[in-house]
């Protein structure tokens, strides 16, 4: 087992539940001190509760809700404090979209946008003076591959993963000019197994209530979080984790940009 993240502090977003809960297991089965953030704090008390118990100490939970910017300096601060510093910090948590860009309302598109994209930077803002005066830090982002190519309903979501992409791309330029060891990885999943399509919002702002086909034939949430920690202790920029098909049409995308635009047309992608 690797030593890397050992007594590193490490606050992760998102640790209620899915890839957020995998990554709480594994960084405390490897000695990190970590800081659990969701909305429910009944749920992150579920998570620590379940870790070894001999890991409890090095776990705090903090309850925060991406969608209160109003909330989110104070909430970083505390974070700070409850172990005197933090060495990395894992903006995951985030809501998904399953509607048709006509049918979505923008109060919705606006939701989406503050919690996927404002609540992430906004994180991201008020911890930088801390990173820059320690001259040292890892700010980790789990996107999506919707961060790298648009798909039918999901236009608010792949609006704000690509915002992110564009966001953390500029902030890490601007960082190697003021410290080289303040670090900026991007975390790209394709379908993973988790409740996400469960939460997604529909165009009234509802839930969908059902998870995707696609999910529920996704990686299993531990073995995404395997491989994301390996990302994050080799200190990778951008990374994709998933299936063979989400690779293929990153790689399409990319290469073939307008054969790809007329097959995503036809994809079933739910």
């Amino acid at each position: 087992m690797s030593k890397y993240f050992q007594k590193k502090v490490i606050w992760l977003t998102g640790a209620s539940s899915g890839i957020g809960e995998a990554l709480a297991y594994e960084f405390a089965r490897m000695g990190a001190k970590i800081i659990l953030s969701a909305r429910r704090k009944e749920e992150l008390d579920r998570v620590r509760g379940n870790c070894i118990p001999q890991t409890h100490a090095n776990i705090r939970v903090l309850p925060l809700d991406l969608a209160l910017p109003e909330t989110l300096k104070l909430s970083t601060e505390a974070a700070i404090q409850l172990f005197g510093h933090i060495d990395i910090l894992i903006n995951n948590g985030g809501i998904s979209q399953r509607s048709l860009a006509k049918n979505t309302s923008l109060e919705v598109d606006r939701q989406i946008m503050e919690v996927d994209y404002f609540g992430s930077i906004a994180l991201t803002k008020y911890l930088l003076p801390h990173f820059l005066k320690r001259k040292s830090g890892h700010y980790v982002t789990v996107t999506s591959v919707n961060g790298k190519l648009g798909i039918s309903r999901r236009t608010s979501y792949a609006a704000a993963k690509h915002a992110l992409h564009g966001f953390f791309d500029s902030l890490r330029a601007e960082l190697w000019k003021e410290s080289k060891n303040i670090y900026v990885t991007l975390i790209c999943p394709g379908w993973i197994n988790t409740n996400l399509s469960i939460a997604a919002l529909t165009g009234d702002g509802k839930p969908q209530n059902r998870k995707d086909e696609t999910h529920k034939k996704g990686m299993k949430p531990l073995t995404f979080a395997k491989k994301m920690i390996r990302a994050v202790e080799k200190k990778k920029r951008e990374v994709y984790i998933g299936g063979a098909k989400e690779g293929f049409a990153i790689f399409m995308s990319r290469n073939f940009p307008g054969l790809f635009s007329k097959i995503i047309r036809n994809i079933k992608v739910k």
